[in-house]
């Protein structure tokens, strides 16, 4: 339910921050993450960069998991156990290809 602009108001500050900023939190923290790991990549150190991404979606499933629909933003894509399921899945694939991987022209 949305709230009107008089409700939103008499909102206390801190509140209307917490609406609006807390509910991209979420998604602000896995781009971070993210970030990292094409920082490392960028860097020529392609395995930990990966790492880093394939953790930014492991993040993402817990913060699916733990958090509401509406304070998840913009990870909310489908329902939660299928968001869970399949950021899981492709973290932990991410992270498994980066380390069994060896050689290669960045190694």
């Amino acid at each position: 339910m949305r709230r009107s602009d008089a409700e939103a108001a008499v909102l206390m500050p801190e509140q209307r921050w917490r609406s609006a900023a807390g509910r991209h939190f979420p998604f602000a923290l896995v781009v971070g993450v993210t970030l990292v790991g094409l920082v490392r990549i960028g860097l020529y150190h392609w395995r930990e960069g990966a790492v880093w991404i394939g953790l930014a979606l492991l993040i993402a499933a817990g913060l699916r998991i733990l958090v509401t629909d509406e304070q998840a933003g913009l990870i909310k894509i489908r329902s939660r156990a299928v968001d869970a399921l399949l950021y899981s899945a492709f973290g932990i694939a991410v992270i498994t290809v980066a380390m069994t991987i060896i050689g290669g022209p960045l190694s």
